[in-house]
């Protein structure tokens, strides 16, 4: 999912090879049955400890492949449908997952903890073909000391960035090659609907920012980084990361909030991968990601919530994630069907 502050850290344990994704079957046969291949994106980090509890609870070593953001992950499993080299797939997200489905990518599977999952996402499994793991709103995040230095008031609507108060203040990423980016602009769809094209005129208009990638939004442009931003597209879990990766002495509070009007809901799902030659194996891993332990490691390390209903949440977390109330989604069908045309359209605005 979610090519955010996670860029920050390390995949543990990861070894990164997308050309891997189109080889067929014969690195798992040589690994040996025990060993499951999990395919992810670049941004999945899951703690080690876990890793070696699986293997002392059920013998299976996990051996995780990553292939790039979610966009490459997904391409290249449609090229290797039915003839995988991974028996286990994680990080599809709702954007993406009609895309695969049309391909036949994965083998049906309902997970024996299913019925842990919150209600909300508890029917979100593609006909039966995928498990929802976690979830997380793609926002607008604000320098709130810029804001306040500047003493101009802090927007309130996603409608409000077209207005002249807010000229050259915003800066996003590029829906083409920024998974954030894309989330924002199906954002603006679900809330404007046949005028969404006009809104990125307005904003076009009022000097909004186009960045390639979140790195260089959050990280460049923004003015809590150090930009002249004081309003990018980020998580709405963003705010806890600036805590649990600042320097000693942490601050007691974050320094940005986030515009919880406009936000995106995107899910991640895992999938066994239809022609593994390891089933029952893959379907303890799905069930494994799915465990209470897995999803209570799930918000420090990749900085997302947890599907699993009643997971603990850390403080920093409690306090300081933005509680989105009505995230904005669009079903996974009508993006599949319409998504080179949303992206055409936009370019056509932004000039690009």
């Amino acid at each position: 999912m979610f090519s955010s502050v996670l860029k920050k850290i390390a995949v543990i344990g990861a070894a990164s090879s997308l050309a891997l994704l189109a080889a067929c079957g014969s690195s798992q046969e040589q690994a040996g049955p025990a060993t499951v291949t999990l395919l992810t994106h670049d941004s999945f980090v899951v703690s080690e400890a876990l890793v070696a509890q699986l293997k002392k609870d059920t013998g299976i070593t996990l051996k995780i492949t990553t292939a790039g953001d979610a966009g490459a992950m997904v391409a290249g499993a449609v090229l290797a449908s039915g003839s995988p080299s991974a028996d286990v797939m994680f990080g599809i997200d709702n954007t993406l997952l009609t895309k695969a489905a049309n391909a036949d990518v994965f083998a049906a599977y309902t997970s024996t903890n299913l019925d842990s999952v919150i209600p909300e996402l508890k029917t979100d499994t593609g006909n039966g073909f995928v498990t929802p793991i976690d979830y997380g709103d793609v926002c607008v995040n604000i320098d709130d000391a810029w804001f306040a230095k500047n003493q101009v008031a802090i927007p309130t609507s996603i409608d409000q960035l077209t207005s002249p108060a807010y000229k050259d203040l915003l800066v996003v990423q590029d829906p083409a090659t920024s998974s954030p980016g894309l989330a924002f602009m199906l954002a603006t769809k679900a809330k404007f609907g046949d005028q969404w094209t006009n809104y990125w005129k307005q904003l076009e208009a009022n000097g909004v920012q186009i960045s390639g990638s979140w790195t260089d939004a959050y990280e460049s442009a923004f003015s809590a980084s150090g930009g002249t931003r004081p309003l990018v597209v980020s998580y709405a879990t963003s705010p806890p990361a600036e805590i649990v990766y600042a320097e000693d002495p942490k601050p007691t509070k974050p320094s940005t909030s986030v515009l919880t009007d406009g936000c995106y809901r995107q899910i991640e799902f895992a999938g066994i991968l239809r022609g593994t030659q390891n089933e029952a194996a893959a379907q303890k891993v799905v069930d494994w990601l799915l465990s209470p332990e897995v999803q209570a490691d799930v918000p420090l390390s990749m900085f997302v919530f947890p599907a699993r209903a009643n997971t603990p949440l850390p403080e920093v977390f409690t306090q300081f994630a933005a509680k989105v109330k009505k995230p904005l989604q669009l079903s996974a069908t009508d993006v599949d069907a319409n998504l080179k045309t949303w992206l055409n359209q936009w370019g056509q605005v932004m000039g690009r």
